[in-house]
């Protein structure tokens, strides 16, 4: 299998951008939680060295749990990136529908990561989002990519992030709402949890506008 790869942020680099954001989100097919976003922030610093302990690195959903933990566990402490997390609840999902309340997560994590960077609007700046649209309200220039996860790594590092930041929110939720198993699926539809919504309901981070999919 072809690992994501950096050609895309060193050509961006070689024609004049200072600063490359790449953003993702996870979350979109759950029947409960939030939809999570990662904003992630490069400059050609980072791309300048060499890393082999992202050799391995893919999109989240190709990665082990472990694996995933590993890798999110070192970009956050990588001095050379900088990130964002955002997110809808299931009532603004309920309320907008799920792919415009994933957009609103994405332009929240990418205003959130601009503005603890500071005033940068001199610096020639993209973004590179996975998907087959651009953001809306955003002024910078942006690029969209689709399955960007699978072929482009900052995107990959962004669904890593946001990938084990949500899991993390799910295993807590586990703890508050046990008789779903949130920390087994994650709030994905699996035959376990529609067992468990017909017997209990759903409850307060359950999507009510998922209800067919709930039923089914």
């Amino acid at each position: 299998m072809r690992l994501p790869h950096k050609t895309l942020e060193r050509k961006l680099f070689a024609n004049g951008y200072s600063l490359i954001f790449a953003v993702d989100e996870v979350g979109m097919g759950c029947l409960a939680g939030p939809v999570v976003v990662c904003a992630v922030g490069f400059t050609n610093h980072f791309y300048n060295k060499i890393h082999k302990k992202y050799f391995k690195l893919r999109d989240s959903k190709l990665l082990s749990a472990r694996d995933r933990e590993k890798f999110a566990g070192e970009l956050v402490k990588e001095k050379d990136l900088v990130y964002a997390i955002a997110q809808c609840f299931p009532t603004t999902i309920d309320k907008l529908n799920i792919y415009q309340a994933s957009r609103l997560a994405m332009k929240r994590a990418i205003v959130a990561l601009r503005l603890a960077q500071g005033d940068q609007n001199y610096l020639k700046q993209i973004i590179l989002v996975d998907g087959k649209t651009k953001i809306n309200g955003l002024k910078i220039e942006q690029m969209s990519i689709v399955k960007g996860d699978r072929k482009i790594f900052a995107i990959a590092c962004a669904s890593i992030i946001a990938k084990v930041h949500r899991d993390g929110m799910m295993a807590r939720y586990a703890k508050k709402y046990p008789e779903y198993g949130f920390e087994k699926h994650k709030g994905y539809g699996t035959r376990f949890h529609k067992a468990q919504l017909a017997s209990f309901g759903p409850c307060e981070i359950h999507r009510r506008s998922f209800r067919l999919a709930i039923d089914g």
